[in-house]
This record gives C-alpha cells, structure tokens and sequence, in this order.
C-alpha cells in the first residue's frame, strides 16, 4: 500500500543531475529548438529518460471528454499503459485527487490507488513510477510526464524536484511547439486563399475584395471553411459545387 510518508523519497541517494538555473536555461532553449511538436514531445521523453535512469517515459495529455493521448512514448508499452488506463477508469492520469505535486509509486502492483491499473501495469513488468503534472491557464490539469521503473526503487528528494522543474520548462517548451505549428496552419491558409482569390480576379475580372467575396459566399453556401474552399479552388481550378470532405 503507498505510504504519503516523505520517508519514502529520501531513501536512496539521489541520482538526478544536479543542474543550475543556467543549464536549465539551455535545455529549454534546445527543447525549444525542435522543429515539430511532436519532435518537442520526443526530445522531452528521451532526456527525462536520460536523465533520471528511468526504463520508459511518456507523455499524455487529457482531452475533451476525458479522452488521453499519448504524444509520445518511448517505447509501445508506454502507449499500452494509457490505454489500459481508458479502459480499467483508472490509473495516475485518472486519479482525481492529484493536484500539483509529483505523483509516486515505489510498488505499483500492491499500490491502494489503482488497484485493477497497478496489478496490471506490474504483470506487463512495471514495478514503480514518478509522474509530474502539466497545468493549464486555469490550473487545471492539462496532462503529464510519466516515467517507469522496472524494478522497484525509492526516489530521492532531488529526483523529484528535478522531475518537478523539468516538467515546468517541458510544458512551456510544448506549448510554444503547438503555437508554432498553429501559426503555420494559419499562414498557410492565408497563402491558399490568396491564390484563390488570384485565380478568381483573372479569370472572371475581379479586384481582390470582390474575389474575397465569392470565395466566403461558396463557404457559407455549401458549410465549408474557407480555407476548404481556397484549397479546392486552387487543386482543380474550380469551386467546389458541393460539400468536399474535410482536409
């Protein structure tokens, strides 16, 4: 049964690396660096990994609905915890009573929490994690980096407080990714519907703003965005005549 004792963290000498404001500094900047999200989510998983001499690492996020996604995992087994974790309605991501600090558990088959998840997860060969948190604008939770051990251990308070800073650069880090990307998006609808409009004004002899004009009147005509409708257009050189599927 997991004991809240902090006993349980100060143990085992700490394994973590001992890195100053500066070096934290350079790791959120090369985290920042990656060219995708998902290249951000991989880089974060490899070093807490790395770092903390973990056997698996992942991160999932929870979704509208209570649905999790996994965005990364180092290895499948990872991506088949968050699974059994929909499934059996429970697990760290499920556990409602969670809030801010880092979650352990130094023997996850006999753990009291999740008794159906834990006893599952230690079958597939898991004998403890540490699991540190995401927040959103309403410090709610957004998500979590969950790090797995196959064999039991105590954790160092040093190792929970690395694992606790970490996550704090990890969450800005993906954030700023996910915003890159949706600027992208953005950007490139914007390209799209400037062809459009281009090829609307020569062929039918049309300023801008009235070529702007036919492009949002097919997209709420036939309930398209218009970024769909710039798309279709520019692809066969025709507007669309009825609902396409979604891009």
């Amino acid at each position: 049964m997991y004991d809240r004792d902090v006993s349980l963290i100060e143990t085992r000498p700490a394994v973590a690396p001992d890195l100053n404001a500066r070096e934290f500094a350079d790791l959120a900047s090369a985290l920042r660096s990656a060219p995708t999200p998902d290249r951000t989510a991989e880089q974060v998983v490899g070093f807490a990994v790395h770092q903390l001499e973990a056997d698996y690492a992942g991160i999932t996020l929870l979704r509208r609905g209570g649905r999790l996604e996994t965005i990364a995992a180092t290895d499948p087994l990872v991506e088949k915890l968050d699974v059994l974790q929909s499934e059996l309605g429970e697990g760290i991501s499920r556990d409602a009573s969670w809030h801010g600090e880092a979650l352990l558990a130094v023997d996850l088959g006999s753990d009291s929490r999740w008794p159906r998840w834990g006893s599952t997860a230690a079958d597939l060969g898991i004998a403890c994690l540490l699991a540190v948190e995401f927040t959103n604008g309403d410090n709610g939770r957004a998500g979590s980096i969950n790090l797995y051990w196959r064999r039991p251990r105590c954790f160092g308070a040093d190792d929970v407080a690395f694992a606790n800073i970490f996550a704090r650069h990890a969450a800005v880090a993906l954030e700023h990714s996910l915003e890159l990307a949706g600027l992208n998006v953005a950007l490139d609808g914007r390209k799209l519907i400037g062809q459009a409009q281009g090829i609307l004004m020569e062929r039918h002899d049309l300023d801008e703003a009235r070529a702007f004009e036919v492009l949002r009147r097919y997209s709420q005509d036939h309930n398209l965005k218009l970024r769909q409708v710039a798309e279709h257009l520019v692809a066969t050189r025709r507007l669309p005549t009825e609902r396409i599927g979604v891009a």
